[in-house]
């Protein structure tokens, strides 16, 4: 099982945490054998959900310039028309996909192209399936305009848990379709703006796959 590369510290320092705390515990604790067992066998199944979290499923995909594939892992939330001020500054179609923290939290590039514009942005830690956690909550926008001149917005927002995102994008770079735009830690949601006339291939309350599911399809 592959792991992303942002989850090796804190698998480190988990797996240093919970050996500390379990000598500490049965060094100044009248802790019997089965007593000893029940910790071990709890830290080492809290040790393995953290490890499960950060693994990192290689996805080959094929590029193809006129579909969008599914940034993340997740469930669709949300499909509606909104005006986009922050960047794009036109009306376009959010879809929005909700990652719970049994998703696999890897984000990726849903399309190819050069990234015009990435702002981090703080703010709250409402639940990420909240209509307003993609304008209160912390968040990373990325912006990105293919060959053809269609720009696309990606969001990467953090939620209740999350207290994390991470953004390799930077400005006159390429994004290479399918590849890694960043991670979020522990429970988010992902929004995508695409132009108004883009054929979107998903509905609500769907199940979707990062890198597997084609979101939508430029007219």
């Amino acid at each position: 099982m592959k792991i992303h590369k942002e989850g090796w510290p804190v698998i480190l320092s988990t797996f240093i945490i919970l050996l500390v705390l379990f000598l500490i515990i049965i060094e100044v604790t009248a802790c019997n054998l089965s007593c000893k067992t029940i910790l071990g066998i709890t830290e080492i199944v809290l040790f393995c959900c953290i490890v499960l979290f950060f693994r990192n499923p290689p996805r080959k995909i094929s590029a193809d310039k006129n579909l969008v594939f599914a940034p993340a892992d997740g469930k669709i939330v949300t499909i509606e028309e909104v005006y986009e001020s922050e960047f794009l500054n036109r009306k376009c179609i959010k879809v929005s996909i909700f990652m719970s923290i049994y998703n696999i939290h890897v984000n990726r590039y849903p399309v190819n192209g050069k990234i015009t514009y990435t702002k981090y942005h703080p703010g709250k830690y409402l639940v990420a399936r909240h209509p307003k956690s993609s304008e209160l909550n912390e968040h990373q926008s990325t912006a990105i305009r293919k060959t053809d001149g269609i720009e696309i917005m990606i969001k990467q927002i953090a939620g209740t848990v999350a207290r994390r995102i991470i953004c390799y994008a930077k400005v006159g770079s390429q994004a290479k379709q399918g590849e890694d735009i960043g991670f979020i830690r522990f429970g988010s949601r992902v929004d995508l703006f695409l132009p108004l006339n883009t054929e979107i291939c998903v509905k609500m309350n769907e199940l979707v796959k990062g890198n597997i599911t084609i979101m939508a399809r430029f007219q």
